[in-house]
């Protein structure tokens, strides 16, 4: 038998006995589970489902989202030196909010990266206390959930709660608390499941998908970047 069978039947062995212990925690973590090894196997593609119409703002978030889907094969939360501006990882690793910095930054030109550093510079105490950092870090701070809800919000992005899937609007960006409380972002895309439940573009553990996981855990915030908010951002870039 080849290396490689056995490294796929070696692969196989790992993903089912932590299918085991995973769905004993939650079914949804699972999935997560599972997909990290089917990665390995099968490249992610887009979904052939039906399409929401988009508003004019929305469509190059979108666009520039899924884009990322067969790229971005791998989940990595290490912390890395980054440049800066314009800051990333390697385009085949990221985490969740990876996801929304490269849209950003490709479908509008605005650096996250920047205005997060920037805000928390004039601001630091309107942002979250949780990492003990006593100043800006701009090799991660535009990386953690609750700072780009803190950035939307302080820039006029937040929503009021959806209470029916048709709330959720083609490029919404929507946060969420997986077990554990561990923050997660993803956008929502203009396709949609079977029963009309709008597809979200996130990277969860297994690379940047388009799934039907907008339900998946409970929802923190809601975000729109309209003209507007797209102006503040820039505008807070600036400073």
């Amino acid at each position: 038998m080849t290396r490689k069978r056995w490294t796929a039947m070696a692969a196989f062995v790992v993903v089912i006995s932590a299918l085991a212990g995973a769905v004993a925690l939650h079914p949804q973590e699972a999935r997560i589970v599972a997909q990290a090894v089917a990665v390995q196997f099968v490249a992610p593609g887009l979904p052939q489902t039906p399409l929401r119409p988009a508003a004019a703002q929305a469509e190059p978030l979108i666009a520039a989202a899924e884009s990322q889907v067969g790229v971005t094969l791998h989940y990595d939360p290490s912390y890395v030196r980054l440049a800066f501006p314009g800051g990333d990882v390697a385009r085949d690793v990221g985490v969740c909010t990876d996801v929304v910095i490269r849209a950003v930054r490709a479908a509008f030109g605005i650096d996250l990266q920047v205005a997060v550093n920037r805000d928390m510079a004039q601001n630091f105490g309107a942002y979250p206390a949780l990492w003990g950092l006593t100043r800006p870090d701009a090799n991660i701070d535009h990386r953690r959930v609750p700072n780009l809800e803190t950035l939307l919000r302080r820039a006029g992005a937040e929503l009021a709660p959806a209470s029916v899937p048709e709330d959720f609007a083609p490029g919404d960006i929507v946060t969420s608390r997986l077990p554990g409380n561990r923050p997660h972002i993803m956008i929502v895309s203009a396709r949609v499941a079977r029963d009309g439940t709008p597809l979200v573009v996130h990277n969860i553990g297994a690379g940047v998908r388009v799934e039907d996981a907008l339900y998946d855990f409970p929802h923190v915030a809601r975000f729109r970047l309209t003209p507007e908010v797209l102006a503040a951002l820039s505008a807070i870039s600036a400073q």
